[in-house]
């Protein structure tokens, strides 16, 4: 009994799958489109880097279908032919870092 208090579960409590809780925000955001599938492109060009410019972070980084919004099947072509635009040195692997430089460590004798 003393472990079940020490965890927080008590019987009393209502349990979570009685829906959201009241002092959580509800965000109403519609999902963004896929931008394949609004312009009618059947697929992505690996040759085409202003377009896959825009999937990609200033680092460097393939972004997700969350953050850009395109579909499955699209997202995966994006991902394959940002690989591929990598590979031909197209784009580049790695984005400009943009961490303040620090000075090397200094050992004492």
């Amino acid at each position: 009994m003393a472990a079940r208090a020490k965890r927080g579960k008590n019987r009393d409590a209502p349990s979570s799958s009685a829906g959201p809780r009241k002092d959580r925000k509800v965000l109403d955001r519609r999902r963004r489109s896929c931008f394949f599938c609004r312009e009618k492109i059947a697929a992505a060009d690996y040759k085409n880097i202003t377009q896959l410019r825009r999937f990609i972070s200033e680092r460097g980084k393939i972004k997700g279908r969350g953050n850009t919004g395109t579909c499955r099947k699209h997202q995966k072509q994006v991902a394959v032919s940002i690989k591929r635009a990598r590979e031909m040195a197209l784009l580049p692997y790695v984005g400009d870092s943009h961490e303040p430089q620090t000075r090397p460590r200094r050992y004492a004798e």
